[in-house]
């Protein structure tokens, strides 16, 4: 690695550092399957379910936005549950979800609210907001 390469490593490797520990606070990301998605609701905490397609360039707008403000340490406890919208067709039934780039927010149980295609991080954060009580 030549000077100047490792002197922007260094500078963005030290960028980094605060973030760490905001890292350890942020929700737990998983694929969806049923018993996490049910033990979730049966515990009460706050859950987006984010259905996503590899293909679809807004869902990967969304992507960032949702790492983002997930950091935050109000959503230390939210799970979000990826399903995948090509390949978990039951699920997406089962959630009632059309197309991709759909969040759905729950609250243990209560359904809090859905977003279609929303790339607004405003938006997303007053949808996200809404799974915590």
């Amino acid at each position: 690695m030549g000077p100047l390469r490792s002197t922007v490593f260094a500078v963005l490797l030290a960028g980094l550092a605060p973030l760490l520990p905001a890292a350890a606070r942020a929700a737990t990301v998983a694929p969806f399957t049923e018993a996490a998605f049910s033990a979730a609701e049966v515990q009460g905490r706050p859950i987006l379910v984010d259905i996503f397609a590899t293909w679809c360039p807004v869902c990967a707008a969304q992507k960032p936005i949702i790492e983002h403000l997930t950091q935050a340490p109000a959503f230390h406890d939210l799970l979000i549950l990826h399903v995948n919208f090509d390949t978990q067709k039951p699920v997406v039934h089962a959630m009632g979800a059309r197309m991709q780039s759909t969040l759905i927010a729950f609250h243990g149980k209560t359904l809090e609210g859905v977003s279609v295609g929303d790339t607004d991080p405003a938006s997303i954060a007053a949808l996200l907001a809404k799974t915590l009580r």
